[in-house]
């Protein structure tokens, strides 16, 4: 990890979370990983796109995720595309559990990064889905901040 900034650990992206989605609470999570999944993951190799995290029996679990395997890993390689277990505190998974339960918002996987101690951690998101007319605006609205840094740059 040689890079600076606030992006120094980072994994993985989903990108198309916070265009699908309105993401109204965030949450780092722990992952319960293997060996040869961290080692995987040191070298950049993942891909949270797909996946999505499901509260089942009292616990936060992370599905498809894709992590491949470990090059050198032999035998004792994992599963890619293996259910893991998030680590939150108690109260916060209540909070998740609860907050899919009753107003049927969805929790979505933000980013996966390595934090300043070198732990794996996930940002995870509380979110509710966009609708159309929604996903027609952040259009918009990107565009227009597009125009308005290219006019500031050549006039201003």
């Amino acid at each position: 990890m040689s890079s600076s900034g606030p992006d120094k650990g980072l994994v993985a992206v989903n990108r198309r979370a916070r265009f699908d989605y309105e993401i109204l609470e965030t949450f780092e999570a722990g992952l319960v990983l293997t060996g040869t999944e961290v080692k995987s993951l040191r070298m950049g190799k993942a891909n949270i796109a797909e996946a999505y995290v499901s509260p089942e029996k009292g616990e936060i679990w992370l599905i498809n995720c894709d992590i491949p395997p470990y090059g050198h890993g032999n035998r004792f390689n994992h599963e890619p595309r293996r259910a893991r277990k998030l680590l939150l505190h108690k109260r916060e998974a209540n909070k998740l559990a609860g907050s899919v339960q009753k107003d049927g918002l969805t929790i979505v996987p933000l980013r996966l990064f390595f934090n300043a101690r070198g732990i794996a951690k996930l940002q995870i998101g509380l979110a509710k889905g966009k609708k159309t007319v929604d996903k027609r605006e952040t259009i918009k609205q990107r565009d227009w901040n597009r125009d308005k840094q290219r006019i500031l740059k050549n006039f201003g």
